[in-house]
């Protein structure tokens, strides 16, 4: 469900039936066991006998995007896309590599996850994270996951 807040008041503006970004990025790293069997559990109905393991830390996922975006944006702009941390996760999305370059391509160009004890850790630990990616026209929220 997509939410929006007007002048204090919640209002649904989606609501999907699939995971999409960021969600996806958020919740696969939390299952521990092996995916491809919960996949192919599905189709027989026989997902009750796989064993699902989550990661019990919190997890929380700030996606990195283009200037403009989400109306008209940048793109072929240089990153600079640092190693991640322990307990963080960098996941390309509007990205394309040229040479030994790496280019924003898109307007939603990196979600960036992290683990933390509560949400609240997982949230700095990936707002940390981010602030070491560079390209020009960066802009990500550091509201996510709060109340505004």
């Amino acid at each position: 469900i997509g939410l929006i807040l007007v002048n204090g008041e919640p209002f649904v503006i989606e609501y999907n039936c699939r995971m999409g970004d960021p969600e996806t990025e958020v919740v696969l790293p939390r299952i521990s066991s092996d995916f491809l069997l919960l996949l192919k559990a599905l189709p027989d109905q026989n997902l009750p006998a796989v064993n699902l393991v989550l990661d019990q830390r919190s997890a929380a996922t700030v996606m990195l995007v283009s200037g403009g975006y989400p109306e008209a944006y940048e793109k072929g702009k240089k990153m600079t896309i640092p190693d991640p941390e322990n307990d963080s996760l960098f996941f390309q999305a509007g990205t394309k590599k040229e040479g030994s370059e790496i280019l924003t391509n898109g307007g939603r160009v990196l979600a960036i996850t992290s683990f933390g004890n509560d949400f609240r850790e997982a949230v700095q630990k990936s707002l940390k994270q981010a602030a070491t990616v560079e390209f020009e026209g960066k802009y990500f929220r550091s509201d996510i996951g709060f109340d505004l």
